[in-house]
């Protein structure tokens, strides 16, 4: 059985119902992504009479208030709106946000002697329209009341004389007929769970930019006009887009009525900030937001909050939403507080994680920061270890692949198990299960790897910057210095391996034949064997000369630079019938070093 029906409603009915708020356009707010020219043609559509797609819309929820009386919910569009947008800044001049977040009105121009000759009759406004008196240069003026045919008429065939005005009349009205055109309207039933009218939003957006749960809960936040709702979805796209673009500033600047709001102190901190290692989007403001109240990890029950869903009665009601709405925003504005924010980077480069390349695993870094909040906030912990448990708990969940699957329902069993248990003991039991084996033989395996950017790897990386570990070959220089700078080596080089027969790129691009040094040296070392160019360093240590790789004088800083780099310290005298067996047991060294620098957090 259907679960919606279709009707038609004209493009005024659709406009009108929009103006009167019968129904909300959550992304009104967002930034408009069509470009000019796709209003142009979906006016075009219009005025020849071809169909623009369905609208469709889903009504909220009915709730209930304290005293037993249902409140009809609000009918939202969950698709159509970039269409029905174009529509309202073209036909009614409503000031729609760029991408760079500037408030503009698109105009569209009307050449009335195009459309007698059959040829394309609308385009973009642009300087040149303005200046030739055939185009009527913005064809919102024939949609609004100051509009008077008896006037405008006789004025452009004053100007024209050569047109008719009759024929101009009739062209006119064609174009004001468009808002008699009729739109199909797919209506969603409204006893549809939440559940399914998120899947339904996800599915019917999935053509255009990938879409998540966080993005209809971000729909319902700025279609609330209730509780704060709208303000609150600015407050978190301005300060997300703030990590990506502190100029972005001016912009909010100029937006007066944000910046008389309480939001805009709480989020300007951004603009001046180092934000490299941690750029939040709304998806982890939201999910961190959620979690850090609620022992729930899924974005959809979240949205079912914000609709006032009662999970126990399976009703909706006006005092959860409210409350939920509060709620949400308390937790929001811990997200947006700067001294938060710096405690959880000081915590990650506390561990080693300096770099943004080393921190890989969006949603275990989003439950580390929830945890963060939901710690510091816990009288039963002692505040002095708040940034050990964090550490700790990202690391573990990073090298497990904790919430690599299925995210969502790993975390919130996490979350229930926090609650029924009590942090220290959900921990304590969490750690409990890192045993021997997972050192010894499943590390070891995932450290198998061609992939740079494995997770393991990246733990390995930062144990490196926790202990300051000096580069390979190099006594001043050290890896946390050349992350981002430097070139990561094949110990055993990539060419004398491809020249020795071993030519696929998981066979020279493992993991454990990578470490980070100086680019000099890496150019000196070139494509020769490591007993080759090692062999080099140990004859100029012990005959007290001049190397051209390093500027180590000791066997004894020799042998510490390899084991600080999990190097075999017999690699020295190794050529390519060693290169497997150097692999086995460069693993195992990393694989030990991970372990040692994860217990001593």
């Amino acid at each position: 059985m259907p679960q919606y029906s279709v009707n038609n409603l004209t493009v005024d009915n659709v406009l009108g119902y929009i103006k009167n708020k019968e129904i909300a356009i959550p992304e009104i707010q967002r930034p408009f992504v069509w470009k000019s020219d796709q209003i142009r043609d979906l006016i075009d559509s219009l005025y020849n009479g071809y169909p623009i797609g369905y609208l469709i819309i889903w009504q909220n929820p009915d709730t209930v208030d304290k005293n037993g009386e249902k409140t009809i919910g609000k009918k939202i569009m969950i698709d159509g709106q970039q269409r029905i947008t174009a529509l309202m800044t073209s036909i009614v001049g409503l000031h729609v946000i760029d991408k760079d977040f500037k408030d503009k009105v698109h105009r569209i121009a009307f050449n009335p002697y195009a459309s007698e000759n059959g040829e394309p009759c609308f385009e973009v406004q642009n300087p040149a329209i303005l200046k030739d008196k055939k185009w009527i240069d913005d064809i919102s003026y024939l949609f609004s009341n100051d509009y008077n045919a008896f006037e405008f008429i006789p004025k452009f065939c004053k100007d024209n004389p050569d047109f008719e005005p009759m024929k101009l009349n009739k062209l006119l009205e064609r174009v004001r007929d468009i808002k008699n055109a009729p739109i199909g309207v797919i209506n969603l039933n409204k006893e549809l769970s939440i559940d399914k009218v998120t899947e339904i939003f996800i599915r019917i957006n999935s053509k255009g930019s990938s879409l998540t749960q966080a993005d209809f809960v971000m729909s319902t936040i700025a279609a609330d006009d209730q509780y704060g709702g709208q303000m609150l979805r600015k407050a978190i796209d301005y300060f997300c887009h703030l990590f990506s673009n502190h100029n972005f500033i001016s912009i909010i600047e100029k937006d007066d009525e944000f910046v008389a709001s309480e939001y805009y102190p709480m989020i300007k901190w951004v603009a001046n900030a180092d934000t490299n290692l941690f750029n939040l989007s709304f998806d982890d403001v939201l999910r961190i937001a959620f979690e850090s109240r609620y022992y729930r990890g899924k974005m959809a029950n979240l949205t079912d909050l914000l609709h006032g869903r009662n999970f126990e009665t399976r009703s909706y009601e006006d005092e959860i939403m409210a409350n939920t709405f509060a709620t949400l925003t308390c937790a929001i504005k811990d997200v947006f507080n700067k001294f938060i924010y710096d405690q959880i980077i000081e915590c990650l480069k506390g561990a080693g994680f300096v770099s943004k390349r080393l921190i890989k695993g969006r949603m275990a870094l989003d439950f580390a920061y929830m945890l963060f909040l939901r710690l510091r906030n816990d009288a039963s912990i002692d505040k002095l270890k708040v940034a050990h448990y964090v550490q700790k708990w990202y690391i573990m969940s990073v090298l497990t692949g904790r919430y690599a699957s299925s995210p969502e329902t790993m975390m919130e069993k996490d979350l229930r198990a926090m609650r029924e248990k009590g942090f220290l003991t959900f921990y304590s039991e969490a750690m409990a299960n890192i045993t021997d084996t997972f050192w010894d033989i499943t590390l070891v395996q995932n450290l198998e790897t061609s992939s740079s950017t494995s997770p393991t790897f990246n733990v390995y990386l930062a144990a490196q910057c926790k202990n300051v570990d000096a580069s390979f070959l190099s006594v001043g220089s050290k890896v946390r210095d050349l992350l981002d700078s430097a070139d990561i080596h094949h110990i055993f080089p990539r060419q004398y391996l491809k020249d020795n027969g071993m030519n696929s790129t998981t066979v020279y691009n493992q993991v454990a034949n990578y470490a980070y040094l100086n680019k000099p040296v890496n150019i000196a070392v070139g494509k020769k064997a490591p007993k080759v160019y090692l062999g080099d360093v140990t004859t100029a240590i012990l005959q007290a000369e001049e190397s051209q790789y390093t500027t180590i004088k000791s066997m004894d800083e020799l042998y510490a630079n390899l084991d600080e780099n999990s190097i075999p310290r017999d690699v020295i005298s190794m050529d390519a019938t060693d290169y497997s067996r150097f692999l086995d047991e460069r693993r195992k060294l990393m694989a030990a070093k991970i372990r040692d620098y994860f217990n001593s957090l």
